[in-house]
């Protein structure tokens, strides 16, 4: 159910509060955030503090650090995923987690080379090879 400005302004209940981002904002609708890919600034005001960078302090605006002029709008999950993945540590844990894969990997095909017969004797066999002659023998 939508009510009017008038009708939100006469309530004290949270619920009947409009949801709509033009009644929120006031004079200045912004985009929400989560919406829009790239948000352009406000138009119509005067200086460049109307558009990322600050605001008035309404409510919902997000804060970093508690320093004034820094808006921050809440981050998406995507968003939150992706900015942890930017960083060195979990780039650099998630490299150690690839290269002990890789390492069973690579320490399984050669104790399968063990097992599997080949034609010449010193002849080294690739993994598909080992994959293919396993799975022939298996079947």
């Amino acid at each position: 159910m939508m009510l009017s400005p008038d009708q939100a302004a006469d309530s004290d209940h949270p619920s009947s509060a409009p949801s709509d981002p033009e009644s929120l904002g006031g004079a200045d609708p912004q985009p929400l955030s989560c919406c829009v890919s790239d948000p352009e600034p406000a138009e119509g005001g005067g200086g460049g503090s109307e558009g990322r960078g600050g605001g008035g302090g309404g409510v919902g605006e997000g804060r970093v650090g508690g320093r004034p002029g820094l808006h921050q709008p809440p981050l998406s999950r995507e968003e939150k995923r992706r900015r942890r993945r930017a960083t060195a540590k979990y780039r650099s844990a998630h490299a150690t987690r690839e290269r002990i894969r890789v390492e069973a990997f690579n320490l399984a095909f050669a104790e399968l080379r063990k097992l599997l017969p080949t034609l010449p004797p010193d002849k080294k066999l690739s993994k598909i090879e080992i994959f293919l002659l396993y799975t022939s023998r298996c079947v």
